[in-house]
């Protein structure tokens, strides 16, 4: 089972700060889910892989809270310059 997200911002630059954020935290072992992330000019690609359908749930829900913290935190101090 996979899935995967393309997650658009404003500009490439606040992609690779969204991915250098997001990708230190590495999936629990006991999971059996792998993610890799990617950017793509302003595209920030994630794609999770498991054995099971509800462990890619729970990996992508805590994955889109962490998100929505890096999207919070650039919005709060600004575009990089």
């Amino acid at each position: 089972m996979f899935s995967e997200l393309n997650v658009p911002f404003p500009s490439a630059e606040e992609a690779k700060i969204a991915h250098g954020s997001l990708s230190v935290d590495r999936e629990p072992k006991r999971g059996n889910v792998s993610r890799e992330l990617h950017v793509k000019g302003n595209i920030l690609q994630v794609r999770f892989k498991a054995i099971e359908v509800r462990t890619v749930r729970v990996s992508i829900n805590s994955f889109l809270e962490h998100l929505k913290l890096v999207c919070e935190t650039i919005e709060q101090f600004g575009p990089p310059r």
